[in-house]
């Protein structure tokens, strides 16, 4: 006969909280030992014993001010935590929604596959440095831009290379004629300065010593707001400036830079961090804009960025360009690795953003080029088409004096012939045939909008 022998020892030995867990598996445990021992093994359960004070007690920390101090320090923390909390957020929202990518219409697109075609491209033929004091004499020879199955090369050459222009002629007693008017009638540009040059050793004048290319859209293919994206591998060697860059289609605000300039992508070809601004590692854009060249706002418009443990000479990347009336992005591969940002704020112009007002030259007080429009992004409102090239050398300080042993003075008038003078150090650092170029394998342009 089966007998329960655990029933008078919890009634006797402990009360049980009906509302204790481990009292209920306890006691099934115990019932479970019973019956198969025929005893009770329970033992007592330790009582909880509270150690709460009951009734009145002083608590004199309660007034002490200090107390007081602490639990206002405490909200002010955490007021403050949460407003920059929401400053983020906003900041996160404000990217997002200006990083959109909206509706846009392909208007562009060349992969070279048919050569360099004459009605999209335009070779700009000049000797006078484009403004920058860059040593290069830019030509139409295929010796300097021409295609093949790995896409448009832009290769610079040394002239006694490329030419009948003997090492002595660069220097003394040759006159270079580009013009219409008794020369070849090659030269691209109005400016007898960029179209003819005679070397005189006595004045230090040269024939420019290294010929290039560069390539245009201009009135063939313009946007104004849209993207545009190349996809190229970058030269490699000393004192070489590849660049991929924007241009205003007309001067509508005035002379350079009024009117403004988008550069996509500019670097230099000397050896990583052979330079306080980078070698050919070290990809840069910038907005270069203002009243006067004096006053070129560009610092403010600048942004760089830098390959690790690689270099973009070694392979292809895509160089971009996002525009639209509220901001400028400049970006490589990605639209999420941008390179330089600069957003057009509702209320302040760039004349505004460059603090221009009060500038003087030669005594005279600057004017306002952009007062007309009342828009923040003048004068990156206008159609502006595009331009890839490679220079060499300069005089406007791309090329920091007293740098990676650099064999010119920027501020010497015979700064060409310093540089050709010391080919024997940079040219062995210039890659081997299309090494020493940029390869451009495609150009896509969009403009803003639906087709």
């Amino acid at each position: 006969m089966y007998r329960n022998f655990s029933t008078p020892s919890i009634a006797t030995s402990q009360i049980r909280d009906p509302f204790d867990d481990r009292a209920a598996v306890n006691s099934q445990i115990s019932t479970n030992s019973s019956r198969s021992s025929g005893y009770s093994t329970a033992r007592p359960k330790h009582v909880f014993k509270s150690y709460r004070l009951r009734g009145e007690y002083s608590q004199p920390w309660r007034a002490d001010k200090r107390l007081k101090r602490t639990r206002i320090n405490n909200i002010i923390i955490l007021a403050f935590t949460f407003l920059g909390l929401c400053l983020l957020a906003f900041l996160a929202f404000d990217g997002w929604r200006s990083g959109r990518s909206g509706d846009y219409c392909l208007v562009f697109q060349d992969d070279f596959a048919s050569g360099l075609s004459a009605s999209s491209w335009t070779r700009e033929v000049q000797l006078g440095g484009f403004g920058t004091g860059s040593f290069d004499w830019t030509t139409s020879s295929a010796q300097n831009a021409f295609v093949d199955g790995d896409g448009l090369h832009i290769v610079p050459t040394l002239t006694t290379e490329s030419t009948d222009i003997s090492e002595d002629q660069l220097f003394d007693g040759y006159s270079l004629n580009l013009t219409r008017a008794g020369g070849d009638g090659s030269c691209t540009s109005t400016s007898l300065a960029a179209c003819a040059a005679r070397s005189n050793s006595t004045t230090g004048a040269v024939i420019p010593p290294v010929r290039s290319a560069r390539l245009s859209t201009k009135g063939k293919h313009k946007i104004k707001y849209g993207r545009v994206e190349v996809v190229a591998k970058m030269p490699r060697g000393d004192w070489l400036w590849p660049a991929i860059w924007m241009m205003p289609e007309d001067s509508h605000y005035g002379a350079w830079p009024a009117s403004g300039e988008i550069d996509i992508a500019e670097l230099r070809g000397n050896a990583p961090g052979s330079t306080a601004d980078g070698g050919r590692d070290t990809v840069s854009g910038t907005l270069h804009w203002g009243p006067d060249e004096t006053l070129d706002g560009y610092r403010l418009t600048h942004g760089a960025k830098a390959l690790r443990r690689d270099d973009f000479s070694t392979g292809y990347h895509t160089f971009g360009l996002e525009w639209s009336e509220g901001h400028i992005a400049v970006y490589l591969d990605s639209r999420l690795k941008q390179v330089m940002y600069v957003g057009f704020d509702g209320d302040r112009t760039m004349w505004e953003r460059g603090h221009f007002a009060g500038e003087t030259i030669n005594q005279t007080r600057v004017e306002d080029p952009w007062e007309q429009t009342g828009r923040s992004n003048t004068p990156f409102d206008r159609e502006f088409y595009l331009i890839l090239n490679v220079a060499v050398g300069s005089r406007n300080g791309w090329f920091s004096d007293h740098e990676d042993q650099k064999p010119w003075i920027d501020a010497n008038n015979n700064a060409a012939g310093q540089f050709i003078r010391a080919k024997d150090e940079w040219l062995p650092t210039w890659g081997k045939g299309y090494d020493r170029g940029m390869t451009v394998k495609s150009v896509k342009m969009w403009k803003e909008g639906k087709c």
